[in-house]
């Protein structure tokens, strides 16, 4: 069952609500799920960040690769685990979105630098934790409260695992208001983070390739 938080946000535990963040109305959708694994050691050492264009069919072996060559700890089961839970995820986003390529972005984090409330220069953005405290986000009265720069009242957190597809401000004149969540002094002080982001659309049946046409770049990551 979907359920309305906010007037524009669809949460559920089924993937299928992601699809519906292509609605007018919808400005959040949350695939609530629980986690599968620990991720923690990803995050030992000082791996470097993954930023790079894909398309589902070859992120499995595109993030692989990548993964070994960044320097992320781990054994090959770990980071099977996490290739695969990716590709699933690019393939919801794509399905979602209408999206022939995609940028993938994956980082560890470990400090406040993103601790303010925001939106995104993009259509959509899908953001997951695996390691850490999820994004924080705002319902709309909250997120009025904070742009007169107030307060907000009730921050909304995503839990470790949930899937979020935030619209962004290229797609609606209302987005989603989040950050991530402070994490300087808290336990463990890491998260494990992805983001997808929209590249490019696919191509229609009339010939005229949409992929072709890029979308307009992230401008920040949450």
């Amino acid at each position: 069952m979907t359920t309305l938080l906010a007037p524009s946000a669809r949460i559920a535990a089924d993937p299928a609500v992601l699809g519906e963040i292509a609605a007018p109305d919808c400005s959040l959708a949350v695939w609530q799920r629980p986690g599968f694994a620990d991720f923690t050691a990803l995050t030992a050492g000082s791996p470097e960040d993954l930023r790079f264009n894909s398309t589902p069919d070859a992120l499995a072996a595109d993030l692989a690769r990548a993964l070994g060559q960044a320097g992320f700890q781990g054994d090959a089961a770990l980071h099977r685990a996490l290739v695969e839970d990716a590709v699933r995820l690019a393939r919801l986003f794509c399905a979602a979105m209408d999206l022939a390529h995609f940028e993938l972005r994956l980082e560890v984090v470990r400090t406040d630098s993103c601790r303010k409330f925001h939106a995104d220069y993009v259509t959509a953005r899908l953001i997951t934790t695996y390691v850490g405290q999820g994004t924080d986000w705002l319902e709309t009265e909250d997120a009025a409260q904070v742009a007169a720069g107030g307060v907000p009242q009730r921050i909304h957190r995503l839990a470790p695992f949930d899937v979020g597809v935030f619209k962004g401000k290229l797609a609606t004149d209302t987005p989603v208001i989040h950050r991530s969540p402070p994490i300087a002094g808290s336990p463990g002080g890491v998260r494990l983070l992805l983001v997808l982001n929209p590249v490019s659309r696919r191509p229609v049946k009339s010939g005229v390739d949409r992929a072709d046409c890029p979308l307009p770049p992230p401008r920040h990551l949450a």
